[in-house]
């Protein structure tokens, strides 16, 4: 059972997970990355390229959390919540909320 009520009530922790800016940096790589991915595989038609998308965000996402943050992606615990929040950390990041 999660504990926490909603995914306003999770993000300021998930923002808290991602303190390190390098962190967040690989976070938006990664990200930008599944954009281009899923497209190619719109395009492409092939589900191959989703499962490189899928390597890509997290690849990227998970370097982030082992070698910078020093902790265990809040993926592990709150996978829906979690995902949910590294697409608005990274909206949050073009807007200019939270420095990249």
């Amino acid at each position: 059972m999660s504990r926490f009520a909603s995914f306003r009530e999770f993000y300021p922790f998930y923002l808290g997970e991602h303190a390190n800016r390098m962190s967040r940096r690989l976070h938006f790589i990664g990200s930008c990355g599944v954009l281009v991915l899923v497209a190619v595989a719109l395009w492409q038609r092939s589900g191959w390229w989703l499962l490189a998308a899928l390597l890509c965000g997290y690849g990227f996402a998970w370097v982030g959390h082992f070698f910078f943050e020093k902790n265990r992606p809040a993926t592990f615990r709150h996978p829906v919540y979690s995902f949910i929040g590294d697409w608005v950390m990274f909206k949050d990041i073009l807007t200019g909320r939270i420095p990249f």
